[in-house]
């Protein structure tokens, strides 16, 4: 390794919190863009030496050890380290021969009886070429508690032969779309170079879902969407999410082409996280597919805490457009799936999403079509990091959606903050991102009262 040259180009990470343990993460990569062998390394296991501390000087060491960085999973590793204090922060690092990593920072999931506050963030789409993610950096100067990503980490898109002006301010490792593992680990290095993302990773342990791009644009279930072979998209597939498992703190791997994404989060009595797969096991009007939907069901109806997070990458509540139409890619598309939700909606529902590259926020109702209906949770809806937002006529949707209260068309990503008594969510936005250095303001804010939208005043 000596000679291979600094092998923590892509930084360190961490997530899965609980209360006693989490997953710390590196890949080794002296060369990550190396079209021959994946970051350059070598064909052969590589034993890295981490360690954990309470403080950033490493003066308080609690734990260290060895871990075998695998040629297979592209030399990443996933260290679980348990036998922590809950609602803790840490610090930790790697080393191999003399090379030290940057130094990461984590947190602990809180105790199950812990009425501490909660600080958490989300953020998705966030496409390379599109801009800066001068957004992430400032996410990581709030050091939160834990971060959610909700999908489209990267975008498997190859450069057009003529691109629109402005549509493409950085440029890609390669101009071809991902197909292969080869390229999505290329793919995912480009984009864990980037400083932004590394000091995002690096401030608080995240919890990630993938969408679609990280795939295929509108893939769902087991089909492509795009006219080629189910066999040939399942292979896509696997090594798809075989590259999204080596980038990111997760801690279960991918088998073949199927990845365990759903999962329960609590964070003491104030926050139970409920991750959901809105891609994977989508078939017919079926969105969640049986085994999810009563795992979700299951965990709505059992909840204990102030607030129930559905964490999940799109579009929850009703969008009806001008035209009449509504999303097919979204949950307007299965509104069967969204009414069994709904009718088991606890008090203190809370739904995020992502995916539309805009920012809203959304009373949940029963009947979309009654003002009075009763409410039945809200949903904060993420725009991009980076990704372009479409053309939206936001006054004529908000006129023929009453139950969106707000629309915002900057680029930024969700601080929320959660307590025994309430919940408020700030809409952080940058003005642009064709360059780096944008400042960070914030275009709403809202909390949550008997079940419904309050705007607060900035």
């Amino acid at each position: 390794m000596a000679k291979s040259g600094y092998p923590f180009t892509l930084g360190v990470a961490s997530g899965e919190p609980l209360p006693d343990g989490v997953v710390l993460w590196t890949r080794l990569a002296p060369d990550p863009l190396n079209a021959k062998r994946p970051g350059g390394m070598p064909d052969r296991t590589v034993s890295v030496r981490w360690q954990l501390a309470e403080d950033r000087a490493f003066a308080r060491v609690v734990q260290t050890g060895t871990a075998a960085a695998q040629p297979e999973w592209a030399h990443s590793l996933h260290v679980r380290v348990a036998g922590l204090r809950p609602g803790t922060e840490y610090f930790y690092r790697f080393s191999v021969d003399d090379h030290v990593s940057p130094v990461g920072r984590t947190k602990t999931a809180p105790a199950p009886d812990s009425t501490d506050p909660v600080h958490f963030c989300f953020a998705s789409c966030q496409r390379y070429e599109h801009g800066y993610f001068t957004a992430l950096r400032h996410l990581a100067d709030e050091r939160p508690d834990v971060v959610l990503h909700l999908g489209d980490y990267i975008y498997e898109y190859g450069k057009p032969k003529q691109p629109r002006p402005g549509r493409y301010v950085r440029p890609l490792e390669s101009e071809a779309e991902c197909t292969t593992l080869a390229a999505y680990r290329r793919r995912y290095a480009r984009y864990h170079m980037d400083p932004d993302l590394q000091a995002a990773h690096a401030a608080a342990p995240w919890l990630a879902l993938p969408d679609d791009h990280e795939v295929r644009d509108n893939w769902a279930g087991g089909l492509p969407g795009n006219g080629s072979s189910p066999s040939a998209f399942l292979k896509r597939r696997a090594a798809a999410f075989q590259a999204y498992y080596e980038h990111l703190p997760l801690r279960v791997r991918p088998t073949g082409p199927d990845l365990r994404n759903y999962r329960w989060r609590p964070y003491g009595r104030v926050i139970d996280f409920m991750l959901a797969d809105t891609r994977q096991y989508r078939g017919g009007r079926d969105m969640l597919g049986r085994e999810q939907e009563e795992w979700l069901i299951s965990r709505l109806k059992g909840a204990t805490a102030r607030w129930k997070v559905l964490a999940q990458a799109v579009f929850f509540a009703q969008r009806r457009f001008p035209n009449g139409t509504l999303s097919a890619d979204a949950w307007d598309g299965f509104p069967d799936s969204r009414a069994r939700v709904l009718a088991n909606a606890p008090d203190g529902l809370v739904v995020l999403g992502g995916d539309v590259h805009n920012n809203w926020a959304c009373d949940l109702r029963a009947d979309w079509s009654d003002p009075a209906s009763a409410p039945l949770g809200v949903e904060f809806v993420g725009t991009s990091v980076t990704s372009l937002p479409p053309d939206t006529d936001a006054k004529a949707i908000l006129a023929a959606n009453p139950h969106i209260e707000f629309f915002d068309g900057h680029r930024g990503y969700v601080s929320c903050r959660a307590s025994m008594d309430d919940f408020r969510a700030d809409y952080r936005v940058v003005g642009y991102v064709d360059r780096p250095g944008a400042p960070v303001s914030t275009a709403a804010v809202f909390t949550v009262e008997k079940n419904r939208l309050r705007r607060a005043d900035l």
